[in-house]
């Protein structure tokens, strides 16, 4: 089996799972760190000639980190592609699954019965937060609707301001993000890079929580420890 990976996410969780079988990845698959495959570009930008001449059984993307135009390139060229929906935590669970089957995998890995087994012995949260959470800066955007990540923060109890908001990834003025009402700013280190010193400083009366990406937005064998991480940085936000 041959496989090119274009979410870093899968990318992790099938190079983990079934060593070997993956040819090809893009630029920004980072885990495993000794990641030895031929390198196809950007998620969005992947050279669609250099992927069909690894001439792959499977290409693996994501319908919202991917680009459709793309995947048909792919597609037209003769290579059969997977797209996965991951949405929230239990989607994730059933896509990882999915795309390791469908990549060869005879049995579900330790790691994917860990990472259940870790989200789902999480307590109920003692009290909730209210949360903005901006993945991107210049301009400003933020968790809207229907995410991933957004799924995470609530079982962690952090309810996020634009929950509702009809798109995705809104784009919101910081001067609308300072009266919004949140009590906490939830600042990914992916894929913008908040720290310390850049972040924090444009919200300051509130505590700003400075959590990992990979285990905010990545859905594979971070989850394992993805509960007690976030966990941990979302407390230090509140001493």
């Amino acid at each position: 089996m041959r496989v090119v990976s274009l979410v870093p996410s899968l990318t992790e969780a099938i190079a983990v799972t079934l060593p070997g079988v993956l040819v090809g990845a893009t630029d920004w698959c980072t885990h495993p760190a000794d990641l030895a495959v031929t390198r196809v570009g950007g998620t969005k930008n992947p050279a669609v000639d250099r992927i069909v001449a690894l001439a792959p059984d499977l290409v693996v993307a994501n319908e919202e980190e991917n680009r459709a135009p793309d995947l048909d390139a792919l597609r037209a060229a003769g290579l059969e592609v997977l797209v996965t929906e991951v949405r929230s935590l239990p989607q994730a669970f059933t896509e990882l699954a999915r795309v390791l089957t469908a990549c060869g995998a005879d049995h579900r890995p330790r790691w994917l019965d860990e990472a259940e087994a870790a989200w789902a012995a999480l307590p109920e949260p003692a009290e909730r937060r209210w949360a903005v959470v901006p993945v991107w800066r210049r301009p400003w955007m933020v968790l809207g609707r229907d995410t991933f990540a957004g799924d995470l923060l609530a079982r962690l109890g952090v309810d996020h301001v634009h929950a509702r908001h009809p798109e995705r990834y809104p784009r919101i003025p910081l001067a609308e993000l300072l009266t919004s009402g949140a009590d906490l700013v939830v600042l990914p280190d992916e894929p913008y890079r908040f720290t310390a010193h850049d972040g924090p400083e444009a919200f300051p009366d509130l505590p700003c929580a400075l959590v990992s990406g990979r285990h905010l937005t990545w859905y594979g064998p971070s989850l394992v420890r993805a509960p007690e991480a976030l966990g941990r940085a979302l407390r230090a936000a509140h001493r």
